[in-house]
């Protein structure tokens, strides 16, 4: 299955080289490229790409809108969105990640990195990295919103299972710690992300920074 990506930045030379990388892995092509936040929403609508990587500071609108747009909560059909940034503040990363965003990549990161995250967005194993995102996601933590209660409480094995995402622990990982299988694990986090009321591994795990369920390493 071929990966549809569109591309969203303001600079030529940044979407020429993004869409260099990824056309050259045999999987993935770029369907469009838009250089301001509007041409992407209105592209991403019309060509209904698999994953968009889109940049924080573009014209017209900004990332955080766009990725609101393309993946909030209100969003029937959603496009799994990567931000990719140069930008690594924390007024950036928080809102990206709570308006659903599925990663969060510096530029500078590399083309490994780059593709690993188109990956992960369409496997749905968002945290892309521990040195990246679980990295990003300490910086926010307790800088969230009060927490009202859950309406339905997480049971103490979702929990520690939220907890252990949020430290960008994949399934495998998580059940050879627990002893438990892979397919209970993916159980147990599709009941945690629908508790938390997010559409992603990186949603459970901002939430989880937020109510204190990971560990600080």
């Amino acid at each position: 299955m071929t990966i549809r990506v569109l591309i969203a930045d303001d600079q030529e030379m940044v979407r020429r080289g993004l869409c260099r990388i990824l056309e050259s892995q045999p999987d993935m092509a770029v369907v469009c490229e838009a250089a301001d936040g509007v041409a992407a929403v209105e592209m991403a609508r019309r060509f209904q790409p698999d994953v968009a990587l889109v940049d924080i500071r573009m014209p017209r609108m900004d990332g955080l809108e766009v990725t609101r747009l393309l993946a909030g909560p209100d969003v029937a059909t959603p496009v799994r969105v990567v931000v990719v940034t140069t930008f690594d503040l924390d007024e950036y990363v928080y809102p990206a990640l709570r308006h659903g965003a599925s990663g969060f990549l510096l530029k500078r990161s590399g083309p490994a990195l780059l593709i690993e995250a188109v990956r992960a967005a369409v496997a749905g194993d968002s945290l892309i990295s521990p040195s990246v995102t679980v990295r990003l996601l300490k910086h926010v933590t307790g800088s969230g919103p009060g927490q009202e209660p859950l309406p339905e409480p997480l049971t103490e094995r979702e929990i520690e299972i939220a907890g252990q995402v949020a430290e960008g622990k994949t399934n495998a990982d998580i059940a050879a710690e627990l002893f438990i299988s892979p397919g209970t694990v993916k159980t147990h986090v599709a009941s945690v992300q629908r508790k938390l009321g997010v559409r992603n591994r990186v949603g459970i795990a901002v939430r989880a920074w937020e109510m204190g369920y990971a560990r600080p390493r």
